[in-house]
C-alpha cells in the first residue's frame, strides 16, 4: 500500500507530512518507557528490546517483500502495524514501520517521497493504532493465555489492513489529483485489502505464536496477561516455582536466530513472491487513480525496485539487494533504539 508521488497533492501531503512527524514525536517519549525496562521484564527490558526492536523492523521490511496473490492478478504484502505493535509495544512500533518506509522511500524508490507522510500515517499510525486498540481490547475480555494472545493478534491484525485502506480512501477524498468517485475507491480499497488483511492476520499470528512459544517476556502486548504455570500435585492445581531468569546468551540466540531468518526471507524467499500489483497499484490501475503518478525522485538509486544495479542474474539481484535493506534497516533502527533508551537512562540518571 505504498502510496506513489502524484497521488495526493502538495497542500494534502505537506499536512500529512506534518502529521506523521507529530506522531513520529510522539512516539518517541513513548518509546522511551517501552524500552527503558519494566517491573515484568526485571528492569532490563531496555537490554533485550532495543536491538529486538531494531530486528523487528528488519522482519517486517523483509517481510514486505513477499507478495502473496490474494485474487485474480491482485497481490498482498504484510504491512506490520499490529506485529510491530504487539511484539514491541504500540509507541516503538510506529517507529518501527517509519525506519522501515524510509528506507524503502530512500533507498529502494518504493514509496513515494513526498508522499512519505501519507505513507506512515496511513501504514503507521493507522495501522499501530487500531491494531493495538483492538489487541487491548481483546486480550482484557479473553482468558489470560498464551492462545489468547496469538487469537487477539490475528484479530488485531486482520482489521488494521482495511482500516488502513480507509484512512487512504479518506486522504485521497481530502486531497486525490484525479475526481474518481470516492465510493468507487473506498469500496474497491476496503474490499481487497479485506483480504489482504486476512494474509497479514495469518503472518502475524504466526509470529507472535512462535516468539511467546519460545520467549513470551519478550512479547510486549503479552507482558502480565500469561497465566502462571499450574502443576497438580495430590489432585490440586499450584502455581508452579517461578522461571529462572533468562540469560543474556538465550536473548543473544533468539536475535541471531531472527537475523538469519529474516536475511533468508529476503535474500531468498523474496524470488518467489508474486509479481501482481498489490491492492493499492491494483485499485488505482482500474480506478484511473494513478493517472498523475509521477516518476519516484530515487528512481536512479543503485537500489532501485529491490534490485541490484548492474547485477543482471534476477534471482542473485534481487537477493543482495534484500539481504542489504535487512542490514541497512536492521542498523538504522537498533541505532535509533539504543539512541532513545539512552536518553531515557540519562534523564533517569539527572532524576
Amino acid at each position: 500500500m505504498h502510496v506513489p508521488d502524484g497521488f495526493i497533492n502538495a497542500p494534502v501531503s505537506a499536512v500529512a507530512g506534518v502529521v506523521a512527524a507529530g506522531a513520529v514525536a510522539v512516539s518517541l517519549r513513548g518509546a522511551r518507557r517501552e524500552l527503558g525496562g519494566t517491573a515484568d521484564t526485571g528492569g532490563h527490558g531496555g537490554e533485550r528490546t532495543a536491538p529486538l526492536a531494531g530486528l523487528v523492523a528488519a522482519f517486517v521490511f523483509a517481510v514486505q517483500m513477499l507478495n502473496f496473490p490474494v485474487a485474480a492478478g491482485t497481490s498482498g504484502h504484510l504491512l506490520g502495524g499490529a506485529l510491530a505493535a504487539i511484539l514491541v509495544g504500540p509507541w516503538t512500533g510506529v517507529l518501527c514501520i517509519a525506519v522501515v518506509l524510509l528506507m524503502q522511500g530512500v533507498l529502494f524508490a518504493d514509496g513515494g517521497l513526498t508522499a512519505l507522510g501519507v505513507n506512515i500515517t496511513v501504514m503507521g499510525v493507522v495501522t499501530v493504532g487500531v491494531a493495538y486498540a483492538l489487541f487491548r481490547g481483546l486480550v482484557l475480555v479473553l482468558p489470560r493465555t498464551r492462545r489468547s494472545v496469538t487469537v487477539a493478534s490475528f484479530v488485531a491484525a486482520l482489521v488494521s489492513v482495511p482500516a488502513a485502506a480507509a484512512a487512504f480512501t479518506l486522504v485521497y477524498a481530502i486531497g486525490g489529483t484525479t475526481p474518481v468517485p470516492l465510493s468507487q475507491v473506498l469500496t474497491a480499497m476496503v474490499g481487497v485489502h479485506f483480504l489482504i488483511g486476512i494474509g497479514e492476520a495469518v503472518i502475524t499470528m504466526l509470529t507472535v505464536g512462535a516468539v511467546i512459544a519460545v520467549r513470551p517476556d519478550l512479547v510486549y502486548g503479552a507482558r502480565g496477561l500469561t497465566a502462571p504455570l499450574k502443576l497438580r500435585v495430590d489432585g490440586e492445581l499450584v502455581d508452579a516455582a517461578a522461571p529462572a531468569p533468562v540469560s543474556a546468551g538465550s536473548t543473544r540466540k533468539l536475535w541471531i536466530g531472527g537475523v538469519v531468518t529474516t536475511l533468508v526471507l529476503a535474500g531468498f524467499v523474496s524470488f518467489y513472491a508474486s509479481a501482481s500489483p498489490d491492492g493499492l497499484e491494483k485499485v488505482a490501475a482500474d480506478k484511473g487513480i494513478d493517472a498523475k503518478v509521477e516518476e519516484h525522485a530515487a528512481a536512479g538509486s543503485p537500489l532501485a525496485d529491490y534490485g541490484v544495479k548492474d547485477v543482471d542474474n534476477a534471482r542473485l539481484s534481487g537477493g543482495l539487494a534484500g539481504a542489504i535493506g535487512v542490514g541497512v534497516t536492521l542498523a538504522v533502527g537498533t541505532g535509533a533504539f539504543w539512541a532513545v533508551r539512552r536518553r531515557r537512562t540519562n534523564e533517569e540518571v539527572t532524576v
